[in-house]
């Protein structure tokens, strides 16, 4: 499986020109949610390329990443004569490239799609790897295909649309990428300032988790080994997420890793001896930035009957990535029921 190249624009129009010049495409499909075409669509139709497009508008909201939108975009490529000769630009976050990404590869067999990532959680998350999907009966991308971009672009002016709560969130899987790489990338995120973001910082931060994340992709493309280590904190915040949803209090998805990243560092110290010095940083920055996710006993087995249905588990047991140290990484890890527990009563004690 080919990675695409991903691309952190200087020139932002000039490069999609080129990008979309390399294809030669027949028709031009353009996928946006209601707030990408109000704030970011008008930049994009600036190329010339892009003359005579078709723009493809779905509800914003990862509630809306079902089969219900995968159906309006199917219908609308049907009705409109897109064929395999045709291209989509997928302009928005990760919901955005998720659901679209996932309409391409299997509309036709698969047509050729290039993700413009407007958010930052985007941009580090679900923009490159070629993960795609949507969600299902109230679970986090339980229907996708493996199948990358041909092209990412990354235009960080996109950021500047973004309030506090979304820099936050993809702030979180910054955090992630730079747990599982070094000591050196964990120092960066530490020493970044959320309160007064600094948008050439972030670009290299950016740059640097973007990077981090393709080496292990490109090493494990269909996570079979090593790319399971980039499911740190997504078992807890996976659960955490959908959980929200249930009980009509949603809370976005690097707020629900974040927490994620808490307990299953936490669980990574009963069980392999983590620095509890890291786990106490860790623990600031979450309290300091994304506050807590409200949760007692009540809500424990809920909570865990969620994490059985993860798409990472193995022979019935609950997979999660863990750490013996920053950069050290221990998959295909299993807890029990009372551990799991240990660590939920951690979180709520924090």
């Amino acid at each position: 499986m080919n990675q695409p190249v991903t691309s952190i624009c200087n020139n932002f129009i000039s490069e999609l020109d080129n990008v979309i010049g390399e294809f030669i495409p027949k028709n031009i499909y353009v996928l946006v949610d209601e707030v990408t075409q109000q704030l970011c669509l008008p930049e994009v139709l600036k190329s010339e390329k892009l003359n005579g497009c078709h723009v493809i508008t779905i509800p914003s909201g990862d509630e809306n990443k079902n089969i219900e939108s995968a159906v309006v975009i199917w219908k609308y490529l049907s009705e409109n004569k897109a064929n395999r000769k045709s291209l989509m630009i997928n302009l928005g976050g990760g919901m955005i490239t998720d659901i679209g990404g996932f309409a391409a590869s299997t509309f036709k067999r698969g047509i050729q799609y290039i993700n413009i990532s407007t958010t930052l959680l985007g941009a580090v998350d679900a923009a490159t790897g070629g993960k795609t999907g949507i969600n299902f009966m109230g679970l986090k991308n339980e229907i996708g295909v493996f199948a990358p971009a041909s092209a990412v672009l990354i235009h960080v002016d996109f950021f500047k649309t973004l309030d506090d709560k979304n820099i936050r969130s993809g702030f979180a899987e910054i955090v992630k990428h730079a747990l599982i790489d070094s000591h050196e990338e964990w120092s960066n995120i530490l020493s970044f300032d959320l309160h007064k973001i600094n948008l050439e910082k972030l670009r290299k931060l950016v740059e640097n988790s973007i990077n981090i994340k393709e080496r292990i992709v490109d090493q494990d493309p269909f996570e079979s080994n090593i790319r399971k280590a980039l499911n740190l904190g997504h078992t807890f915040g996976h659960a955490f997420e959908s959980y929200s949803y249930k009980i009509q209090k949603p809370v976005l998805h690097g707020y629900a890793v974040m927490w994620g990243l808490l307990c299953e560092l936490y669980l990574s110290y009963m069980k392999f001896n983590f620095p509890k010095d890291d786990l106490m940083k860790l623990r600031y920055l979450v309290k300091e930035h994304y506050g807590m996710f409200a949760i007692d006993c009540s809500d424990y087995e809920s909570l865990y009957e969620l994490m059985t249905h993860d798409k990472k588990n193995e022979n019935d047991a609950i997979n999660f990535t863990l750490l013996s140290d920053i950069g050290v990484i221990q998959i295909n890890q299993t807890a029990t029921n009372e551990e799991i527990f240990e660590c939920f009563d951690f979180f709520a004690g924090c």
